[in-house]
């Protein structure tokens, strides 16, 4: 007759019992971090894709679809609104940059001294306009030695960002297939999720799990998507007055105003354009420009920012600015998206934890 094995039992032989136990675990836990190590990025990354998208998803099978075909179509629209853009500009961007740097400064070394006649014979703001024409040409002078060795520093911010867009090709290959992945058949991913953070935190773990979720989309509309719509505005406006380059200034409008601190330079770019419209003796496209640059292009920040980041999560302005910084030092130039992604997650994880427990 077969006796059962007794069960771990107390004393030396339970102690030693559970810490081979601790150990086992401990080395696959370590196994696996060391296989995905390489790939976290693209892990990352991928699943903000995927949970940014995941509304979307629902919406097509919700109509009928397969999971496939909506993955499928998931990802076709993600190459065409994100990968082929970033394909195209990517080869040139470097050298792009740095004769833009140039272009910029030998505008502004140009300028005139005299306001343009149009300006001037502007009802009710022509004797403003002029006056203040003159100041920035008085001021420039001054101005030249001072922003000369930020300027360098900007122009070496945007080349490195631009090197880490063309080595980064890999890492968003991977980054789709994650994302493919999981809008084909991440909801067994999300049940297990779910039961962990409950196993684990009980309503709180659930609670801050879906907090998180709310995190990745606040940062993925309100931070990145607002951002790239300011990108796709100004790229049109540029593309309209006829400005050379447009592709890569809407590319830049991107990159400035996702980095919050830089916020302030998307002006400069669509002042510049208009500027360099003055120049040309196109009075009517450098007022279109103005107008594009200051009511759409600035106007769509202050309009969609504030109303799409709140709907998730309120994140402090320097939160999202380390996070964009550190996210690229740390990962590259995918990391400006990811960087205040992980942020707004601990953050809400963070507060959620905090929270006082719910009255039952």
């Amino acid at each position: 007759m077969n006796q059962a094995s007794p069960p771990p039992g107390g004393g030396i032989a339970g102690t030693i019992e559970r810490g081979l136990a601790l150990i086992v675990v401990g080395a696959v836990v370590i196994g696996i971090f060391a296989t995905l190590r390489p790939f976290a990025i693209a892990i990352l990354f991928g699943s903000i894709l995927a949970i940014a998208l995941w509304p979307l998803r629902a919406m097509l099978l919700a109509a009928g679809l397969r999971r496939p075909l909506a993955a499928g179509l998931l990802l076709a629209l993600v190459i065409a609104a994100i990968v082929l853009p970033l394909l195209i500009l990517a080869p040139g961007l470097v050298a792009a940059i740095q004769g833009g740097a140039h272009f910029l400064i030998a505008m502004v070394e140009k300028a005139p001294t005299r306001p343009p006649a149009w300006l001037t014979e502007l009802p009710l703001v022509g004797d403003r306009g002029g006056a203040f024409w003159a100041g920035v040409v008085e001021a420039r002078g001054n101005l030249g030695p001072l922003l000369t060795p930020y300027a360098a520093r900007l122009q070496s911010i945007l080349l490195d960002v631009a090197t880490g867009l063309a080595d980064s090709g890999i890492q968003m290959l991977l980054a789709l297939v994650v994302a493919t992945m999981l809008w084909t058949s991440g909801d067994a991913i999300a049940e297990v999720l779910n039961d962990g953070a409950q196993r684990i935190g009980g309503a709180t773990g659930h609670n801050a799990l879906h907090a998180a979720v709310a995190a990745v989309r606040a940062v993925a509309y309100g931070v990145v998507g607002t951002s790239a719509a300011q990108g796709v505005l100004a790229g049109i406006g540029f593309a309209i007055a006829g400005v050379p380059a447009a592709p890569l200034l809407g590319f830049l409008t991107l990159i400035f105003s996702i980095s919050q601190i830089l916020g302030p330079m998307v002006v400069v770019l669509w002042g510049g354009a208009a500027w360099w419209l003055v120049e040309q003796e196109e009075p009517n496209w450098a007022f279109f420009m103005a107008v594009w640059g200051l009511l759409v292009v600035s106007g769509s920040d202050n309009v969609l920012r504030p109303l799409l980041i709140r709907r998730g999560v309120e994140m402090p302005m320097s939160l999202i600015v380390l996070g964009v910084f550190g996210g690229f030092v740390a990962f590259g130039f995918l990391g400006l998206f990811i960087g205040p992604t992980l942020l707004a997650v601990g953050l809400v994880m963070l507060r959620a934890w905090r929270a006082p427990p719910a009255s039952g």
